[in-house]
Protein backbone atom coordinates (compact mmCIF):
# COMPACT_ATOMS: atom_id res chain seq x y z
CA UNK A 1 0.00 0.00 0.00
CA UNK A 2 1.38 3.43 -0.95
CA UNK A 3 1.62 6.29 1.52
CA UNK A 4 -1.37 7.97 -0.20
CA UNK A 5 -3.60 4.89 -0.23
CA UNK A 6 -6.40 4.87 2.32
CA UNK A 7 -6.91 2.13 4.88
CA UNK A 8 -9.59 -0.30 3.66
CA UNK A 9 -11.88 -2.13 6.08
CA UNK A 10 -14.62 -4.62 5.28
CA UNK A 11 -17.80 -4.21 7.32
CA UNK A 12 -18.70 -7.82 8.16
CA UNK A 13 -22.30 -7.03 9.15
CA UNK A 14 -23.08 -5.83 5.61
CA UNK A 15 -20.88 -8.21 3.65
CA UNK A 16 -21.13 -11.81 2.53
CA UNK A 17 -19.06 -14.48 4.26
CA UNK A 18 -16.62 -14.71 1.34
CA UNK A 19 -16.36 -10.96 0.73
CA UNK A 20 -13.09 -9.09 1.06
CA UNK A 21 -12.40 -5.38 1.33
CA UNK A 22 -12.24 -3.88 -2.15
CA UNK A 23 -9.07 -2.01 -3.12
CA UNK A 24 -9.21 1.78 -3.44
CA UNK A 25 -8.14 1.42 -7.08
CA UNK A 26 -11.58 -0.08 -7.85
CA UNK A 27 -13.30 2.94 -6.32
CA UNK A 28 -11.05 5.29 -8.30
CA UNK A 29 -12.00 3.43 -11.49
CA UNK A 30 -15.70 3.99 -10.71
CA UNK A 31 -15.12 7.67 -9.86
CA UNK A 32 -13.08 8.20 -13.03
CA UNK A 33 -15.55 6.51 -15.34
CA UNK A 34 -18.80 7.85 -13.89
CA UNK A 35 -20.77 10.27 -16.05
CA UNK A 36 -23.19 11.29 -13.30
CA UNK A 37 -22.81 11.95 -9.59
CA UNK A 38 -25.29 12.81 -6.83
CA UNK A 39 -24.21 15.69 -4.59
CA UNK A 40 -25.69 15.95 -1.09
CA UNK A 41 -25.40 19.29 0.71
CA UNK A 42 -27.11 20.81 3.73
CA UNK A 43 -29.49 23.76 3.46
CA UNK A 44 -29.05 26.63 5.93
CA UNK A 45 -32.07 25.35 7.90
CA UNK A 46 -30.47 21.89 8.24
CA UNK A 47 -32.57 20.05 5.65
CA UNK A 48 -30.71 17.93 3.10
CA UNK A 49 -30.44 18.85 -0.57
CA UNK A 50 -29.50 16.28 -3.22
CA UNK A 51 -28.93 16.98 -6.89
CA UNK A 52 -27.42 15.13 -9.86
CA UNK A 53 -24.43 16.68 -11.60
CA UNK A 54 -21.48 15.90 -13.79
CA UNK A 55 -17.97 15.88 -12.44
CA UNK A 56 -14.55 14.38 -12.77
CA UNK A 57 -11.90 12.68 -10.71
CA UNK A 58 -8.47 14.31 -10.97
CA UNK A 59 -5.42 14.49 -8.71
CA UNK A 60 -6.97 12.49 -5.92
CA UNK A 61 -10.21 14.45 -5.67
CA UNK A 62 -13.64 14.77 -7.21
CA UNK A 63 -14.39 18.07 -8.99
CA UNK A 64 -17.74 19.61 -9.89
CA UNK A 65 -18.97 23.04 -10.88
CA UNK A 66 -22.09 25.08 -10.17
CA UNK A 67 -23.42 28.55 -10.76
CA UNK A 68 -22.90 30.81 -7.74
CA UNK A 69 -26.64 31.45 -7.32
CA UNK A 70 -27.69 27.78 -7.47
CA UNK A 71 -29.05 26.12 -4.31
CA UNK A 72 -26.01 23.84 -3.94
CA UNK A 73 -23.60 26.81 -4.14
CA UNK A 74 -25.61 28.73 -1.56
CA UNK A 75 -25.59 25.66 0.69
CA UNK A 76 -21.83 25.27 0.31
CA UNK A 77 -21.29 28.90 1.30
CA UNK A 78 -22.82 28.06 4.70
CA UNK A 79 -21.58 24.48 5.10
CA UNK A 80 -18.95 22.98 2.78
CA UNK A 81 -19.38 19.41 4.05
CA UNK A 82 -20.73 17.13 1.30
CA UNK A 83 -21.41 13.56 0.30
CA UNK A 84 -20.96 12.60 -3.36
CA UNK A 85 -22.37 9.31 -4.65
CA UNK A 86 -22.10 7.40 -7.92
CA UNK A 87 -22.66 3.89 -9.19
CA UNK A 88 -25.67 2.27 -10.78
CA UNK A 89 -29.28 1.63 -9.83
CA UNK A 90 -29.17 -2.15 -9.89
CA UNK A 91 -29.37 -4.46 -6.90
CA UNK A 92 -27.45 -7.56 -7.94
CA UNK A 93 -24.45 -6.22 -9.85
CA UNK A 94 -22.18 -3.23 -9.85
CA UNK A 95 -20.16 -1.21 -7.39
CA UNK A 96 -21.44 2.02 -5.83
CA UNK A 97 -19.07 4.57 -4.30
CA UNK A 98 -19.83 7.24 -1.68
CA UNK A 99 -17.28 9.98 -0.92
CA UNK A 100 -17.47 12.19 2.17
CA UNK A 101 -15.44 15.38 2.37
CA UNK A 102 -15.30 19.14 2.22
CA UNK A 103 -16.03 21.02 -1.01
CA UNK A 104 -13.33 23.66 -1.42
CA UNK A 105 -13.38 26.25 -4.22
CA UNK A 106 -10.71 25.96 -6.88
CA UNK A 107 -9.59 29.42 -7.98
CA UNK A 108 -6.06 28.85 -9.30
CA UNK A 109 -6.25 29.77 -13.00
CA UNK A 110 -3.70 27.15 -14.12
CA UNK A 111 -5.56 24.40 -12.28
CA UNK A 112 -8.91 25.63 -13.64
CA UNK A 113 -7.54 25.65 -17.18
CA UNK A 114 -6.43 22.02 -16.80
CA UNK A 115 -9.82 21.07 -15.30
CA UNK A 116 -11.64 22.80 -18.19
CA UNK A 117 -9.60 20.70 -20.64
CA UNK A 118 -10.47 17.52 -18.73
CA UNK A 119 -14.17 18.49 -18.62
CA UNK A 120 -14.32 18.90 -22.38
CA UNK A 121 -12.34 15.70 -22.98
CA UNK A 122 -14.79 13.76 -20.81
CA UNK A 123 -18.13 15.37 -21.71
CA UNK A 124 -17.59 16.83 -25.17
CA UNK A 125 -17.52 20.27 -26.80
CA UNK A 126 -20.84 21.37 -25.33
CA UNK A 127 -19.04 21.46 -21.96
CA UNK A 128 -16.27 23.79 -23.16
CA UNK A 129 -15.28 26.37 -20.55
CA UNK A 130 -12.94 29.32 -20.58
CA UNK A 131 -11.35 30.43 -17.32
CA UNK A 132 -12.01 33.95 -16.07
CA UNK A 133 -11.68 35.55 -12.63
CA UNK A 134 -11.14 32.27 -10.78
CA UNK A 135 -14.08 30.38 -12.28
CA UNK A 136 -15.34 28.65 -15.40
CA UNK A 137 -17.03 30.90 -17.95
CA UNK A 138 -19.11 29.85 -20.92
CA UNK A 139 -19.70 31.68 -24.19
CA UNK A 140 -23.10 32.94 -23.02
CA UNK A 141 -21.60 34.91 -20.13
CA UNK A 142 -22.43 32.31 -17.49
CA UNK A 143 -20.14 31.63 -14.56
CA UNK A 144 -19.56 28.37 -12.72
CA UNK A 145 -17.53 28.04 -9.55
CA UNK A 146 -15.45 24.88 -9.39
CA UNK A 147 -15.18 22.78 -6.24
CA UNK A 148 -12.76 20.06 -5.19
CA UNK A 149 -13.75 17.27 -2.78
CA UNK A 150 -10.80 15.33 -1.41
CA UNK A 151 -12.13 12.20 0.30
CA UNK A 152 -11.96 12.14 4.07
CA UNK A 153 -13.84 8.84 4.15
CA UNK A 154 -15.37 6.76 1.39
CA UNK A 155 -17.55 3.68 1.12
CA UNK A 156 -17.87 1.06 -1.59
CA UNK A 157 -20.89 -1.19 -1.95
CA UNK A 158 -20.32 -4.37 -3.94
CA UNK A 159 -23.64 -5.73 -5.21
CA UNK A 160 -24.31 -9.36 -5.97
CA UNK A 161 -22.64 -12.40 -4.49
CA UNK A 162 -20.78 -11.68 -2.44
CA UNK A 163 -22.31 -8.41 -1.29
CA UNK A 164 -19.76 -6.21 0.42
CA UNK A 165 -19.32 -2.90 2.17
CA UNK A 166 -15.82 -1.46 2.23
CA UNK A 167 -14.88 1.67 4.14
CA UNK A 168 -11.74 3.61 3.25
CA UNK A 169 -10.20 5.98 5.80
CA UNK A 170 -7.80 8.66 4.61
CA UNK A 171 -4.90 10.19 6.52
Amino acid sequence: MSADAPVAELHPDYSGRTATARPWSEAVAVLTGAELFWLSTVRPDGRPHVTPLIGLWSDGALHFCTGPSERKARNLAKNPEVVVTTGNNTLTHGFDVVVEGRADRVTDENRLTRLAELWEAKYGAEWHFEVHAGAFANGAGGRADVFRVAPRRAFGFGKGEPYSQTRWRFA
